[in-house]
């Protein structure tokens, strides 16, 4: 394959328009997010990972896993939960069989937060699909994103 290679070439324009996709999304909710919560889009998805948390086995999150699951390293991870802990929506304790562990919390004040900013994440999504719809370049990406957001008949 050359660099002029037309499998490459479709092949760089679909990340593209991925990327482009994902950079429109993102700034859309963040712009609706910071407005009317005051939180970034980083925040409300380390405080949504978080929430979704339980007691029992395996119930709780590592650094790692946390980092993992809302897409940054571990030190950018461990200071946004940081920041988080100053403004008091989560917390950090030792975990009780491993005392090298630690585990994190949200708070009730984040909780709330997170359930008052939850419908604006989700209609600033809609809305930026519905906006990135109308180009025919991504048009076909919103409805990837889409069809995998319906459940399965069981």
């Amino acid at each position: 394959m050359t660099a002029t290679d037309p499998a490459l070439t479709a092949l760089a324009q679909g990340w593209c328009a991925l990327s482009l996709l994902h950079g429109r999304i993102e700034a859309h909710i963040e712009r609706a997010l910071q407005t009317k919560h005051d939180l970034s889009v980083r925040e409300y998805s380390l405080l949504d990972v978080l929430s979704r948390q339980h007691d029992g086995d395996g119930g709780h999150l590592q650094m790692k896993q946390v980092a993992d699951a809302v897409v940054l390293s571990q030190s950018a991870t461990t200071r946004l939960v940081t920041r988080l802990e100053d403004r008091r929506l989560l917390s950090r304790y030792l975990c009780p069989t491993d005392r090298r562990g630690i585990y994190t919390n949200v708070s009730e004040a984040g909780l709330k937060l997170l359930a008052e900013a939850r419908p604006t994440n989700d209609s600033a999504l809609r809305e930026a699909l519905d906006a990135a719809a109308m180009n025919p370049e991504l048009a076909p990406l919103v409805r990837v994103v889409e069809s995998a957001s319906v459940p399965t008949p069981a």
